[in-house]
C-alpha cells in the first residue's frame, strides 16, 4: 500500500525472513562467520543462539543460499517438542526419505545409505537445526549419534542448531558432557546498537529504491532504537506502521513525535487483543496466590506475527504463479503466432501448468 506512495520499488520491512535484506551488523557477520568456518571444518555442530527476532533464521536462508553452487546437500529442520524418534523422522524427511510407518533400525539404515551414497559423490551433508530451544536432551542425544557416521576420519553429516539463548542452558546440563565436546563453535548473537539500528533500516530501503521519502530525523532513529531495542524483527514491526501511518497521513517526515504516536497506538491495540482475550478465556486463579492471571502480551503479538508472516507467504506464493503464468502465456502466445493455428489457451495453459 505505502510502496505506490513513497515511489518504493517492494515492500522494506517484511517479517518473513529474506537473504536479500539481510544487514550484517557486528554481531551478524561474526555470526556467519562463525558458520562459515565450521562448513570449512565439515563436523561437529555449530550454535548460533540469540532473541527472538535476532535474524538467525536470515543468518541461515543467507548461508543456505550461498551453497547452491558447492557441492553441499543442505536441508533445513524446523523443531518443535520432538522426543528422539520423531527428530530422526523429521531428519529423515528433510532429505527426501520415506519416514511415515519405517521402523527406526530401517530409518537409520536409510540414512546411512543416504549419507554414503552423498560421500561417494563427493558431496557433504548439512543439517540447518532452527528453533533448537525446543528440542529436549535425548533429541540432543540423537542427533550426537548421527553425527557417529563416519567414512575414515571424514563425518557424513554436520550440523548447525539455531536457537533462543535458553538452548545454551540446556547445553551446559549434566549428562550433556559428550554433545559438547562435539561443539565446534558457539555464539550468542546480540541486539544491534543504535547506530547499526539506523543503518539496518537505511539498508532494507536502500534496496527498494528509496530517495529519502519520507525523510527520517535522528530524533525518530532513537526512538526507533529506544522502543525496539535494536532486534530486527521489532525494527521491522514498528517502521512497517510508521510508513503506513505516514501513508494514511500523506506525510512526507518521520519524527521522533511520530514515532511516539505509533507506538502508543500499537500498544492500545495489545490492550484491546489482551481484553478481548481475557473475556473470551475463563480467568483462573493460581493455587495460593488469589492471583488472576492473564495471557501475556509477548505472546500475543508473537502470535500476530506468525500470522503475518504466514500470510506474506501466502502472497509471495501467488505473485510467484502470476509471473510463472505470464511466462507460460507469452510462450503460448509464441507458439501460436510460429503455427498460424488457433490455440485454446485455457486448455494449454492448464497443461503447461501440469508440465511444470
Amino acid at each position: 500500500m505505502y510502496e505506490r506512495f513513497y515511489n518504493l520499488k517492494a515492500k522494506p520491512f517484511r517479517l518473513s525472513p529474506d537473504p536479500r535484506f539481510l544487514y550484517q551488523s557486528k554481531g551478524h557477520a561474526k555470526a556467519l562467520a562463525y558458520l562459515r568456518y565450521g562448513l570449512q571444518l565439515g563436523e561437529g555442530f555449530i550454535i548460533i543462539t540469540g532473541e527472538i527476532g535476532a535474524g538467525k533464521t536470515t543468518l541461515a536462508r543467507t548461508l543456505l543460499e550461498s551453497l547452491q553452487s558447492e557441492n553441499i546437500v543442505a536441508g533445513q529442520l524446523v523443531t518443535t517438542q520432538l522426543q528422539s524418534d520423531e527428530l530422526l523422522r523429521a531428519v529423515c524427511s528433510t532429505f527426501g526419505l520415506q519416514a511415515q510407518g519405517v521402523p527406526k533400525a530401517q530409518l537409520l539404515k536409510n540414512l546411512e545409505v543416504f549419507l554414503m551414497a552423498r560421500a561417494r559423490e563427493g558431496r557433504r551433508v548439512l543439517l540447518v537445526v532452527d528453533e533448537a530451544q525446543n528440542l529436549p536432551a535425548e533429541s540432543l542425544e540423537e542427533l550426537r549419534m548421527l553425527s557417529n557416521y563416519q567414512v575414515g576420519e571424514k563425518a557424513l553429516m554436520q550440523s548447525f542448531l539455531l536457537g533462543q539463548g535458553e538452548f545454551q542452558a540446556t547445553v551446559q546440563m549434566e549428562g550433556m558432557e559428550q554433545f559438547r565436546q562435539r561443539v565446534i563453535a558457539s555464539y550468542h548473537l546480540g541486539p544491534m546498537d543504535r547506530e547499526e539500528t539506523q543503518h539496518y533500516i537505511e539498508h532494507r530501503l536502500t534496496l527498494v529504491n528509496w530517495k529519502n521519502d519520507p525523510a527520517i530525523d535522528n530524533e525518530a532513529y532513537d526512538a526507533i532504537y529506544e522502543h525496539t531495542g535494536g532486534i530486527p524483527r521489532r525494527i521491522n514491526t514498528l517502521c512497517d506502521r510508521l510508513f503506513l501511518y505516514g501513508c494514511l497521513e500523506e506525510t512526507h517526515q518521520i519524527t521522533g513525535e511520530t514515532v511516539r504516536f505509533v507506538v502508543d497506538e500499537q500498544q492500545q491495540e495489545i490492550s484491546k487483543v489482551q481484553a478481548s482475550v481475557a473475556r473470551s478465556r475463563p480467568q483462573t486463579e493460581a493455587p495460593g496466590d488469589g492471583q488472576i492471571h492473564l495471557a501475556s502480551p509477548s505472546n500475543t503479538v508473537t502470535d500476530a506475527e506468525r500470522r503475518l508472516i504466514a500470510l506474506e507467504k501466502k502472497v509471495e506464493a501467488l505473485e510467484e504463479r502470476v509471473r510463472k503464468d505470464r511466462d507460460r502465456i507469452q510462450k503460448l502466445i509464441m507458439m501460436a503466432v510460429l503455427s498460424g493455428d488457433d490455440v485454446d489457451f485455457p486448455q494449454a495453459l492448464e497443461s503447461l501448468r501440469k508440465a511444470d
